[in-house]
């Protein structure tokens, strides 16, 4: 049984084979797969945490080469539907000189955006004891219901529910939808990643601790900001801090907060109380700054994303690091 599931979209990113060059000027492109749901169940099952995906592809080339993908480092793909209406979805990915991104969609629509509620795979959820999820399966139905089905499920069972905002301000119609619909599930979460970004976006606070304490509410237990390679801050009804980052040579961040999500969960499910004990916390940051920083250094998500002995060694050459 799937310790965590996780629910979204499930797509092919094109990187261009050189850095710090436009779409125009890119010579050429790797083809990786990527959906920040999808990498964060690989990243779980590569740190060997069962885990499984719930979501849609098309019922083409792309879509059988992703869940293939998935199969190969050990996500459970039984919730993953094909779809005969609709592609899976493309994602063109420029890299600048520091490794950040620009991205090109094409999905009008695409298979993950045609997800439905009756296409939910309920036991899956109900016997996790975590639910992730994004969102970029709210911005159009049946996707957005589909997500709305599966989190019911997971509070119908007690089940702990994460939330990675990720905020793709090209896939919504406006800012004012983005920010609306990216808050439409923020109160039901227990867990959530954000990224400095999306804090400040989300809050319209430009400090993190009164943007924090604009967003914090009741269900939560835990809130964890990223901030590049600089690290991240946690923050609980009892403490918060920061931890710092690693310093390493990064290639290409796609998926390097899908990475640092992964650690994250997969720290949480090794020290559960770690939201009321400091000194568990901060191992747990550490491991996900960790998953993240070594996800950079790679191209593409889910082949960059770590596995338990890698992260382990990494850990161990950097042990300096608080």
């Amino acid at each position: 049984m799937a310790e965590v599931v996780t629910l979204g979209e499930l797509l092919i990113d094109f990187v261009p084979t050189a850095s710090d060059v436009s779409l125009v000027e890119a010579p050429s492109f790797k083809k990786a797969p990527g959906g920040a749901p999808a990498n964060v169940a690989a990243g779980l099952a590569k740190l060997g945490i069962p885990t499984a995906f719930l979501g849609k592809v098309g019922d083409d080339a792309f879509g059988q080469f992703l869940k293939a993908t998935l199969d190969e480092v050990g996500v459970n793909t039984q919730g993953l539907v094909f779809s005969q209406e609709a592609r899976t979805a493309l994602a063109f990915v420029s890299l600048r000189g520091d490794g950040e991104r620009e991205f090109m969609f094409y999905r009008h629509p695409s298979a993950d955006m045609l997800y439905t509620p009756e296409e939910v795979n309920g036991d899956l959820i109900k016997g996790a004891k975590i639910f992730h999820t994004g969102s970029i399966s709210l911005i159009s139905e049946p996707s957005r219901s589909a997500t709305l089905k599966a989190l019911e499920i997971a509070e119908e069972n007690n089940v702990l529910i994460s939330y990675d905002p990720n905020l793709r301000l090209a896939l919504w119609p406006s800012p004012d939808a983005a920010k609306t619909g990216m808050l439409s599930i923020w109160q039901r979460a227990n867990l959530v990643k954000v990224s400095e970004e999306e804090l400040f976006f989300l809050s319209g606070d430009k400090d993190i601790d009164g943007a924090v304490r604009k967003l914090w509410h009741d269900n939560l237990h835990l809130m964890v900001i990223t901030i590049g390679k600089q690290g991240c801050q946690y923050h609980t009804p009892e403490f918060h801090d920061s931890v710092a980052g690693f310093n390493v040579r990064a290639i290409d961040t796609t998926g390097a907060g899908d990475g640092f999500v992964a650690g994250l969960l997969s720290g949480l499910l090794q020290f559960p109380q770690a939201p009321q004990n400091e000194a568990e916390m901060r191992l747990v940051c550490r491991r996900a700054n960790a998953v993240g920083a070594i996800t950079t250094t790679q191209l593409g998500a889910i082949p960059a994303l770590p596995t338990a002995e890698q992260l382990e060694f990494f850990l161990q050459q950097h042990a300096q690091v608080n």
